[in-house]
């Protein structure tokens, strides 16, 4: 018994934890990088280019918001899904995604 509540607790510690967010660059390409493309510039038509259009120097707390809520931007006949379609996602994850686009882009955060 004492063995298997070892095991228990190391197995435990080893798990990743719900707040730290996945690896940005394989959950970008896992869940965005169809609509968004590989450098965010929008892969398909209606998919706003995220490098020139200014929309990543948005607040982080906003930016995570539209990601986790979905957003559809004025006037776009699409809208990107809650969680970029992937029920997965945490808040920790889509701000790694937010930092990852900036880094993509070389966007610059407008706020916290």
């Amino acid at each position: 018994m004492t063995r298997t509540l070892f095991l228990a607790a190391a197995l435990l510690a080893l798990a990743p934890q719900a707040a730290d967010a996945a690896d940005p660059k394989a959950l970008y390409n896992a869940t965005c990088i169809a609509c968004h493309g590989p450098k965010a510039e929008g892969a398909i038509p209606g998919v706003p280019n995220l490098a020139k259009s200014g929309r990543l120097s948005r607040p982080d707390a906003e930016l995570v918001t539209n990601i986790m809520n979905g957003y559809q931007s004025k006037g776009s006949p699409l809208a990107m899904p809650a969680k970029g379609g992937n029920p997965n996602l945490t808040p920790a994850d889509a701000k790694a995604l937010v930092e990852y686009m900036r880094s993509l882009t070389g966007a610059k955060a407008g706020g916290k």
